[in-house]
């Protein structure tokens, strides 16, 4: 692995890891508060708001600020993490209101953090040639999503030992030392760094086609973004998206209440259940799915892993056996996986001149589905059961696998310029 995809692999790794805390922040600062169902819900849901529609106005800013734009939202995601100690240091001082709306607003600051997903994309593309984008990119979002699996396994022993406030101070610590890495280790992509050194845009381009990279950063950040938004096959892709990685932020946040719910599956062994069984596999078969989309097309792999992500809601709909949801739970984790390591090989390749734009609008657009799933699935179970609670991915599943055939039939392993 090259400097670029080692630095933004440990970027995205460093912000996506404070999602694990904001849920047991409310688990602990909720009764104290006295929040409601509601005002519990926006504290967890604000962190993954602010970290979904960042993305697209940083994705942009790597086109001119390259490898410094993740670093500011490793810091911002650090100023963010500071003021919500502080917060939580006040809480027995301050009225309960304001220390609500402090972890607010503090807490959508911290979010700033999780939105290195596609600037993070960006960057490491335009290291890379259209032939390993697919591969690059599942190592950089497969090792990177490990992150909340891994952290949420730490948690109960750091929280045991340290408590609340000192885990984020150790949290704080820890994205200190990732900020200050970062910082030593990355470095511009070529295209940027030819610029840096002086050279025309042709030239750079030239040299940079010599070196087999034909992902190119635009000119203009408004064009991005228009080309990006213009384009329908990114409008399909954006929809895949959400379904798979909007789905695995919406099932990191269900599958502990369906434990609970229907198995009565006490809280730490649901939290492993979801954090180990389910998120890890999902994070580290995006790996695989990346590079087996080089090896046979993007188009291809995202089709059977929207198939297989509708096999395991299947499973989960029909299934009143905790054996039975356990593999349920894999199999979704696998197409899941799988799928989000494909549409983004097929980012860089419907829009190479506008990656920046279309990275930005599939992660920021795609990851709301970790915001609007849970509630639907809520909803559902409401009305019914929590295995009925499924029937959502079935339905956004086979549009997924529907709009994977179409793209396999116009597309296949045709390259795009």
């Amino acid at each position: 692995m090259n400097r670029g995809l080692v630095s933004g692999t440990l970027a995205f790794f460093s912000g996506f890891a404070a999602v694990a805390l904001f849920g047991t922040t409310v688990l602990k600062v909720g009764p104290i508060l006295k929040l409601n169902l509601i005002e519990s819900s926006w504290l967890v849901a604000i962190p993954l708001v602010t970290g979904a529609f960042l993305r697209i106005p940083f994705s942009l800013l790597v086109d001119k600020l390259s490898r410094w734009v993740l670093a500011i939202q490793l810091i911002i995601g650090l100023i963010g993490l500071i003021g919500i100690i502080y917060t939580l240091e006040k809480i027995y001082v301050f009225p309960h209101m304001l220390i609500y709306e402090l972890l607010l607003i503090f807490g959508a600051i911290a979010g700033t953090g999780i939105s290195t997903f596609s600037s993070g994309i960006t960057y490491v593309s335009y290291f890379y040639p259209q032939s390993k984008q697919g591969t690059a990119l599942g190592i950089f979002a497969g090792l990177g999503n490990t992150a909340p699996g891994i952290f949420t396994v730490i948690l109960p022993f750091a929280l045991g030992t340290l408590g609340l406030i000192y885990s984020y101070i150790a949290w704080a610590i820890f994205l200190t030392t990732m900020i200050i890495i970062y910082i030593i280790i990355s470095i511009d992509p070529p295209y940027i760094k030819f610029i840096k050194e002086g050279r025309s845009k042709e030239e750079a381009e030239r040299l940079t086609r010599n070196l087999g990279i034909n992902v190119i950063p635009t000119d203009s950040l408004k064009q991005s973004i228009k080309t990006a938004v213009s384009d329908g096959k990114v409008w399909l892709l954006t929809f895949m998206y959400f379904t798979s990685f909007g789905g695995f932020e919406a099932l990191t946040e269900w599958l502990p209440t369906y434990w609970k719910g229907l198995y009565h599956v006490p809280p730490v062994e649901a939290g492993i259940l979801t954090g180990v069984v389910y998120s890890l596999i999902t994070a580290l078969i995006r790996v695989f799915g990346g590079y087996a989309s080089d090896k046979v097309g993007g188009e291809l792999i995202s089709l059977i892993s929207f198939i297989t992500m509708l096999g395991g809601s299947l499973i989960f709909m029909f299934s009143y056996a905790f054996t039975v949801s356990i593999l349920a739970e894999v199999v979704m984790a696998i197409g899941m996986g799988i799928a989000n390591g494909a549409v983004y090989k097929l980012v860089p390749k419907y829009s190479p001149k506008a990656v920046s734009g279309a990275s930005g609008w599939v992660g920021g657009i795609g990851s709301a589905g970790g915001l609007l799933i849970p509630p639907a699935m809520g909803y559902i179970a409401s009305m019914t059961n929590f295995s009925t609670a499924f029937s959502v991915f079935v339905v956004i599943s086979m549009i997924s696998a529907i709009f994977s055939i179409e793209l396999l039939r116009k597309y296949g392993r045709k390259e795009i310029y």
